[in-house]
Order: C-alpha cells, then sequence, then structure tokens
C-alpha cells in the first residue's frame, strides 16, 4: 500500500468519525435549521470567544468570503509572498474581491510589524489603493509549517490599530501550531477580526473548514457564500466530523509532528537531500541538488511506495497526517536510504 504524504487532506475518516457522522441529527443550513451545523458553528465560535462561525467548503471558501467581506474594491491586502491567499487560491482576491495585493517577503512567510509597516500605503495618496486587510497564515505552509507565537501576533494587532487596519487569520492549520505552543485558542479570538480553521487537514474531516468572526461580519459572509453557490442543504452529516474532530483529534496532532521529525532524521541520512528546512510541526520539505529535478524525485518515489509533492523545481515536500503510522515510517526509512544507498539520484 502507498504510503501518501502528499498531504494532509488525503486522510479517511476514522470508523468512530463515520458512526457520528450518520447518526447526526440533520436539517437544511440554507433555512438555518440543520441543528449539526449550528452545533458546529456554535462550538467553533465559542472555542475561540468569538460571536459567530460560518461552516463553508473549503479553506479557500472561507479565505476569499473573510476578504471579501472585509474589503471594497481597490482596496488593498497586505500578505507574505509565500502566503496560501496568495500562492493556491486561484486569484481569488482579484476575482472576488477586487482588491489588489501587497506582497511582503517575510522569513518562511511570517510577517512583522516592521515588514508591515513598510506596505502601509499613505491614505491621502490618491496614487496608491486604500491598505485596508492584512492576512497571517499559521501555520505557514510554504514555509514548512512554521508558526507565529501569541506575542508575535500581538504586535502585530498593535500595529493594524494604529493604522486602522483589519487582521484575518488563515488558520488552516492553526491546531498545528497550537499543540506546540500550547496557548489558548481565544487568545487568537481576541487578536484577529476574522479567523479561518480548515477541519479536512490535520483534524481529519472529509471536508470543510469554518469562518469566524462577529455577528454582522458573518451575517455579510453567509450572503456572499450563497452568491458563491456555497449554501448547504443536509450538512449535518458533514458538520458531524468536525465536531467529532474539535473533541478528539487536536491532541493528537502531536504524534504527527513527531513522526514529521522522524522523517526528517531520516532525509539526513540520504544522500541526495541537501537541505532540510527546519521541522516545526507536521510539515517536512526538503532541497535536493540542481542535478535532480523534484517531479522527477516523487516520481522515482511513488515507484517505491512513497507519495509527495514537488514544492518547486528541486524542494519536496512530505506531510503527516492521522493516517500514517509508526511502521510505515520505519517501512520509509527502509525504502529511502535503500533507493540512496544505490546511488539512484547521484
Amino acid at each position: 500500500m502507498l504510503i501518501d504524504l502528499r498531504s494532509d487532506t488525503v486522510t479517511q475518516p476514522t470508523p468512530a468519525m463515520r458512526e457520528a457522522m450518520f447518526s447526526a441529527p440533520l436539517g437544511d443550513d440554507v433555512l438555518g435549521d440543520d441543528p449539526t451545523v449550528n452545533a458546529l458553528e456554535a462550538k467553533a465560535a465559542a472555542l475561540f470567544g468569538m460571536e459567530a462561525a460560518l461552516f463553508c467548503a473549503s479553506g479557500t471558501m472561507t479565505n476569499q468570503l473573510a476578504i471579501r467581506t472585509h474589503t471594497r474594491p481597490g482596496d488593498d491586502v497586505i500578505c507574505d509572498y509565500l502566503s496560501h491567499v496568495y500562492q493556491y487560491e486561484g486569484g481569488g482576491i482579484s476575482v472576488n474581491a477586487l482588491a489588489s495585493v501587497s506582497l511582503v517577503h517575510g522569513e518562511r512567510g511570517k510577517l512583522t510589524p516592521d515588514l508591515i509597516l513598510d506596505y502601509i500605503y499613505n491614505p491621502a495618496d490618491s496614487h496608491k489603493p486604500l491598505s485596508r486587510l492584512v492576512v497571517l497564515e499559521n501555520t505557514v505552509n510554504k514555509g514548512g509549517g512554521c508558526y507565529y507565537t501569541i506575542p508575535e501576533i500581538a504586535a502585530i494587532r498593535k500595529l493594524c490599530d494604529e493604522h486602522n487596519l483589519i487582521l484575518h487569520l488563515d488558520g488552516a492549520r492553526l491546531f498545528n501550531a497550537l499543540v506546540e505552543t500550547g496557548e489558548p485558542t481565544v487568545a487568537y479570538g481576541k487578536l484577529f477580526d476574522s479567523i479561518s480553521i480548515c477541519l479536512s487537514k490535520g483534524l481529519g474531516c472529509p471536508v470543510g473548514s469554518l469562518l469566524l468572526g462577529k455577528n454582522d461580519f458573518i451575517r455579510q459572509s453567509r450572503r456572499y457564500r450563497k452568491l458563491m453557490g456555497g449554501g448547504w442543504r443536509q450538512a449535518g452529516f458533514l458538520a458531524a466530523a468536525g465536531i467529532y474532530a474539535l473533541d478528539h483529534h487536536v491532541d493528537r496532532l502531536k504524534q504527527d509532528h513527531s513522526r514529521a521529525r522522524k522523517i526528517g532524521s531520516i532525509l539526513e541520512q540520504l544522500p541526495e537531500v541537501e537541505e532540510i528546512f527546519p521541522i516545526d510541526t507536521n510539515i517536512v520539505i526538503f532541497r535536493l541538488p540542481e542535478t535532480i529535478l523534484a517531479a522527477d524525485y516523487v516520481k522515482i518515489i511513488e515507484a517505491k511506495g512513497i507519495r509527495g509533492i514537488a514544492f518547486g523545481k528541486h524542494l519536496v515536500r512530505f506531510v503527516t497526517h492521522l493516517d500514517l503510522t509508526d511502521e510505515q515510517v520505519a517501512e520509509m526509512e527502509l525504502t529511502l536510504t535503500r533507493t540512496g544507498n544505490s546511488k539512484t539520484f547521484l
């Protein structure tokens, strides 16, 4: 069986999660009467100390809804050039919100107040768009799963307050950061105007993300969700998986991080691996020499039973998740070290 490390989105619902899904009471969410969707939204909002939440199909949808709701056409969004909202959401900022983007080059995709300050335009300068929104990503996917801490975010919040800027969090893998830092979820609710959290990555749900914020913000986002065709009907089947994941799949993320670090130690043994990014959570990114294309490398290792993603011309990404076992990691070690010693890639 293939060891699939392309993403933490490849997981299958556990038997207990399936049971929760099939036993969930249902209604029509567009009409507002699916009790399980309502329970999930209330649970997530309370968890972060925010007023309301909106259940959506994907993290791209929740991020794009947030950007559209927070901005007006012609406004400027400040984010890192590695950020998911810019790199992997199909140009949605320009299509959905009609907004421009200022791209900051932070360290491994993380912003700081000093970096952001350089991209805040003078509102009196009619040549420039109005700076309106700052977007952070936690953890940073293309940064190798690195994360912000509460003090780092608080400093950015202070800058946003000083310049009347809105602060949104793409928290697709936020719980991966939280199990490392031990910081409380409610602290995030106090710092951000809106938060997107993904249920279908580390938490292992089959689909779904949540957008959190104030009541008025969520009410308007719900209208835009409908406009995008994102209204659910009997979505309680999916919402039940989210409730189960929030109750049972958060603390176990530490296992994913431990296995990611073990994979990093395996990669250190391979002659074809030139560099391994720091492994902070469940994402492992490594660099190959210029003589080896990442696209070729992932084809070769897939033929040997291991799936990864080409993450650049010479970068490969592995992501650990709840379907990965210690036995599979041990099997990876045997396969990769045997492949490396055969000088296949040299």
